[in-house]
């Protein structure tokens, strides 16, 4: 049994110290009761309790049949995540970089939180006019290409709860900021197998996205296109859903 008490670490609220710490005594443990995690973490059982129910209630912490609580669905899901992603960037770098020598575009690769699309990784082309989405930005799900085929991925009744939750709040003219032209677009770009940013989110700026898949067939990230809408052409997507497909293939997808 590992002693964490002498390993504090202190913020100004104190619910969430005493939460890591329990965590970090059911990382060191696997499995604990009640008991053992409040000896562990020098709480008093009913505050470990409390919280302890929080957590299960959020998927951090789970308990088993004889009682024992465990590291939760959904904490292990965000590292699994994570953990994907550190992946999907090395796998996917070199497959980009030739995308890119062969259309001379910016080529990105973003994953989905929440209601937003994030950029993580990014190769761009040597040339004086060129589009750039810095690594770490983020945009609304409806108006990037490869966020539109996310939410067709998810279905039609997540799409209706992400419009009743976002409102589609519009970027441009061109932004689908109604349910009616959203779900027309995302049922066009699924039947064709990719997806186009036609200055949704930014004037001037075209997109051609595509989703990659891991072994399980779930999408795990898109990769897109970004170039001047005057030079976009949509010969580039045999060439996009081909990068799309090797990097899903390392990522073990047969499919």
């Amino acid at each position: 049994m590992k002693n964490l008490k002498s390993q504090p670490v202190s913020s100004p609220i104190q619910v969430i110290d005493r939460m890591v710490t329990l965590l970090d005594a059911l990382a060191a443990e696997g499995s604990a009761s009640l008991k053992i995690l409040a000896a562990e973490t020098a709480l008093h059982p009913s505050t470990a309790f409390r919280i302890l129910n929080s957590m299960i209630l959020h998927g951090l912490v789970r308990r088993d049949e004889a009682g024992a609580y465990l590291l939760g669905p959904h904490l292990l899901r965000l590292a699994a995540q994570a953990h994907i992603g550190q992946d999907l960037r090395s796998i996917a770098r070199s497959e980009m970089e030739w995308l890119r020598d062969q259309i001379g575009e910016t080529v990105n690769l973003t994953v989905r939180q929440g209601d937003e699309v994030v950029y993580v990784e990014r190769v761009s082309p040597q040339r004086m006019m060129r589009v750039e989405q810095v690594v770490g930005s983020r945009a609304p799900l409806h108006v990037t290409a490869v966020g539109k085929l996310i939410l067709g991925e998810a279905g039609e009744s997540v799409i209706s709860d992400y419009v009743r939750r976002t409102r589609l709040p519009a970027y441009t003219v061109n932004t689908r900021s109604n349910r009616k032209q959203l779900l027309a677009d995302i049922q066009a770009s699924l039947i064709r197998g990719y997806a186009l940013d036609d200055e949704e989110a930014e004037l001037g700026v075209g997109c051609i996205g595509v989703l990659v898949r891991d072994a399980s067939g779930a999408a795990v990230a898109g990769l897109s296109v970004s170039a001047p809408m005057e030079r976009r052409q949509l010969d580039w997507v045999g060439l996009v859903q081909e990068t799309a497909r090797r990097i899903s293939a390392h990522m073990g997808y047969a499919g």
